[in-house]
């Protein structure tokens, strides 16, 4: 690949990442406010779409949904398919 598509290729990965982070801090902050949360399939979804690293790191800073099993399983399983399939992106 050429090395700007890499670039690009790693840029949007950063944002996707971000963009789940971020959406575990919102809704933690929902959460403790007691308003209307986000769905647990939309926090999944974007952990499974690229974002698994975010994910994680939303889960372990913010300490949330750390007792569902299905957030322990999959948001796990998402980052290191998010950081294999980075790196199978960038090196070839």
């Amino acid at each position: 690949m050429i090395p700007k598509m890499q670039l690009v290729i790693a840029g949007v990965l950063v944002l996707i990442n971000l963009h789940s982070l971020i959406l575990f801090y919102v809704d933690k902050q929902r959460a403790i406010k007691k308003q209307y949360r986000l769905s647990e399939k939309r926090l999944l979804l974007s952990a499974i779409v690229f974002g698994g690293v975010g994910a994680w790191i939303g889960m372990n800073v913010f300490r949330h949904k750390t007792r569902r099993t299905i957030f322990r399983v999959t948001v796990p399983f998402s980052a290191l398919l998010t950081i294999g399939a980075t790196i199978f992106i960038l090196l070839f």
